[in-house]
């Protein structure tokens, strides 16, 4: 039996910046082979499991959750051998100074690095309360000039992403790096296990995405070849129950998955998604017969890689749901594995009443 939060914190621990997802894609194929009746790795990383349904006739879904991290890519060396770095998505500046980070070569070689505040005690005034940008930080890796990181294959170009880690907390509660959107990708794990044992009508094909931190692409290209009648998207909702964000979501960790009712990106895209009214019916029945509480979210500045999906084709189903988040986007995200659960759950729940007669027409 698959144990959710064992998966979780092996994803977790797992390097894989968006454009270099190799080692998850590999994981998840591992998973999948054990419950899917087909797997495989296409053309550009994505890995996808396809369970059989009992019907030809009724509507394919696709479940789908990135594999990808943020992260930074190196874009200058100085002959002493520290790197200057460039974002890769949408990495925090604010969380930089101190962090400690893993570097790829460009053998695959991974390398340990971090990035350094200037020294407490000759800190000016002025500049104890300011966040360097990320044009102004340096990774340090140890080495003593510019010749020495490039016997160990490391150049412009080599993808950087935080050390990966999985601790622990009280409360079946787990921090560390990239929960998002790792958390997804193990309830694409127990879902493979879930409709195994209870073979749905519509054949079901769960996919773990490559580049959604860059450009949310990956997922169009797996689209394309499974041409799916529904789409649900799996990814981190925004919780709300820190001090710093309350009134602003009303997102509880432990509180159960959430519907996300709207998606809107307004920083160098106008995407978005506003769900299909008869997914989200079905998300809220199963929900109410299984006694898994459904927490809503809307989530204004950020997408999720249905945003392009719903394009495809004459227009796919779509409905983004997800799994509450405390500090996206940091080395130090949060998530209760007990949410993941039940996110499994009822998505599996889901697929099982999907049937030929379903009306996924908008109107």
């Amino acid at each position: 039996m698959i144990d959710v939060k064992e998966v979780l914190m092996e994803f977790m621990r797992t390097p894989a910046p968006a454009g270099y997802e190799k080692e998850m894609s590999y994981k998840m194929k591992g998973y999948f082979e054990r419950f899917c009746d087909e797997v495989f790795i296409d053309n550009v990383g994505n890995c996808i499991g396809k369970i059989d349904g009992t019907d030809p006739k009724a509507p394919k879904i696709m479940f789908i959750g990135h594999m990808d991290s943020v992260g930074l890519v190196i874009r200058h060396i100085d002959e002493d051998g520290f790197a200057g770095v460039s974002r890769l998505g949408g990495t925090e500046e604010k969380v930089l100074a101190g962090a400690k980070f893993l570097v790829r070569s460009e053998d695959g070689q991974w390398y340990p690095a971090l990035i350094g505040p200037k020294a407490h005690h000759v800190t000016p005034p002025e500049e104890k309360y300011v966040v360097e940008n990320v044009n102004q930080v340096y990774l340090d890796l140890g080495a003593g000039s510019k010749k020495e990181l490039e016997e160990k294959g490391i150049h412009i170009g080599c993808p950087v992403v935080y050390k990966p880690e999985a601790t622990e907390l009280m409360d079946d509660k787990v921090t560390g790096t990239s929960v998002d959107n790792r958390g997804a990708c193990a309830a694409l794990v127990k879902m493979a296990e879930l409709l195994h044992q209870n073979r749905p009508v519509s054949s079901v094909y769960l996919v773990g995405t490559v580049w959604e931190e860059f450009n949310l692409r990956g997922a169009i290209l797996a689209a394309r070849h499974i041409a799916p009648d529904i789409c649900i998207s799996l990814d981190v909702a925004l919780a709300g129950d820190t001090p710093n964000l309350k009134g602003v979501f009303d997102v509880e960790l432990g509180k159960g998955p959430c519907a996300e009712l709207l998606t809107f990106h307004g920083r160098g895209t106008l995407n978005g998604v506003l769900p299909c009214e008869g997914l989200f019916r079905l998300a809220k029945e199963v929900s109410r017969d299984m006694g898994i509480s459904l927490q809503r979210t809307v989530a204004y500045g950020m997408l999720m890689d249905s945003s392009y999906v719903q394009l495809e084709g004459k227009g796919v189903a779509t409905l983004d749901m997800g799994f509450p988040a405390r500090y996206t986007h940091t080395p130090a995200e949060v998530c209760c594995v007990r949410d993941i659960e039940q996110l499994a759950g009822l998505c599996s729940g889901m697929a099982q009443r999907v049937n030929a007669d379903m009306e996924l027409k908008r109107f």
